[in-house]
């Protein structure tokens, strides 16, 4: 299947500061973040013509066409579910470009998710549970009411079937923190952690998931400019291409409750995910030079690494506790902190993270990074070299 993606680049990257308390409306941040990138693309407001966001982004694009001076959109998209869709707004975006809907698009993503509602606490509003999913599900009545709740059924019987212990989860926790630790834009920046230090942290879901096995709640925005590489090359910022990028939504799945398929001991739709993106970018894992993996808590990490294939099942705390994962490891994961470490903007910080490993800017960078995996694995890109 030919890959029509390819000749699609990111060229701008925007953000507001990471806070807990941001100190403004959503939308102010979302219309920051994206005159920030804007900018950084070297293009005008009126060279926007599309916009993708998430469908539990509370910014209407109207409302932001407005504010930034945008005059006309041929072309707008919302990707599913929460952080799943991280990945999935550049595949959509770059699909937009690459069939000629729209010439430049701009994603963005902003909330006040720690001074305002707060995706960590108990799920109130039943009628859709706060857009997670398709409806209410049974499972709430028995409390499963938090995402650290939900997903730590799926991570039990992972963990019992590999023997993944908390301290396993815990390396991966002090990996993320050391890297926010040197990185001036992470809310964690200079505050590393120790084993210990995660061992000593309370219990959110006991014998799952410690407080640092958590990623933030965090108030901010992000923003990405997508267009052709053909008009990518006279732009101000070396373009990024997007070597590939798909998603996987398979039957009898759920994005909160999987619990519907027997036990989630593989992640399959990272599985397909990462054979689709290889297949189309025409590389292996071995052409990954940095992965941006999407973790809203630890043991999705684990799994992740056996998706892609860089480790074999229940290899992955080990493949982690020999330092495979670290700046100077076999394949450096979450350069910049991460969710835990750096903020968590629904995972599309990670891919502003892969943007600036490609361009040579990151904080923390990878010597000669041709090939960054962005992965939420439900959806997954690779970002390359022009």
């Amino acid at each position: 299947m030919q890959n029509i993606l390819d000749k699609t680049a990111i060229v701008g990257i925007g953000q507001t500061e990471f806070s807990k308390f941001s100190g403004r409306s959503e939308l102010q941040l979302a219309a920051e973040a994206a005159k920030a990138a804007i900018d950084d693309a070297g293009l005008k407001p009126s060279d926007i013509e599309g916009m993708v966001t998430f469908t539990l982004d509370t910014n209407d694009e109207l409302a932001l066409q407005r504010c930034l001076g945008i005059p006309e959109l041929r072309y707008v998209a919302r990707g599913p579910f929460g952080g799943a869709a991280a990945s999935a707004t550049v595949h959509l975006a770059a699909t937009a470009v690459a069939s000629g809907a729209a010439k430049a698009v701009l994603i963005y993503r902003a909330f006040n998710e720690r001074s305002g509602k707060r995706f960590g606490q108990p799920m109130v509003d039943q009628s859709g549970y706060g857009g997670f999913g398709s409806g209410p599900d049974f499972h709430v009545t028995f409390g499963l009411d938090t995402p650290a709740k939900i997903y730590a059924l799926w991570y039990a019987h992972y963990m019992h079937r590999y023997g993944v212990t908390s301290e396993d989860l815990g390396r991966y926790s002090v990996v993320a923190r050391a890297n926010a630790a040197t990185n001036p834009r992470a809310w964690f920046y200079q505050k590393p952690i120790t084993l210990e230090d995660h061992q000593n942290s309370r219990w959110i879901v006991e014998p799952v998931l410690r407080l640092l096995d958590c990623c933030q709640e965090s108030d901010g925005g992000v923003a990405i400019v997508v267009t052709s590489l053909d008009r990518a090359r006279d732009l101000k910022q070396p373009p990024v291409r997007v070597a590939a990028a798909t998603q996987s939504h398979q039957i009898g799945g759920n994005i909160m409750w999987d619990y519907y398929r027997g036990a989630k001991v593989q992640y399959r739709e990272a599985q397909s995910t990462a054979r689709q993106m290889f297949a189309s970018a025409g590389i292996t894992k071995d052409d990954i030079d940095v992965a941006l993996i999407y973790e809203n808590f630890t043991p999705i990490i684990l799994m992740a690494l056996e998706a892609h294939g860089f480790c074999g099942p229940g290899e992955a705390k080990d493949f982690i506790k020999d330092g495979h994962i670290a700046l100077n490891g076999s394949i450096p994961v979450n350069t910049h902190g991460g969710l835990i470490g750096e903020a968590y903007i629904h995972g599309v910080n990670n891919i502003l993270e892969g943007v600036r490993q490609i361009r040579g800017t990151a904080a923390n960078q990878v010597k000669d990074a041709r090939h960054v995996l962005v992965s939420a694995s439900r959806s997954s890109m690779i970002l390359g070299r022009a």
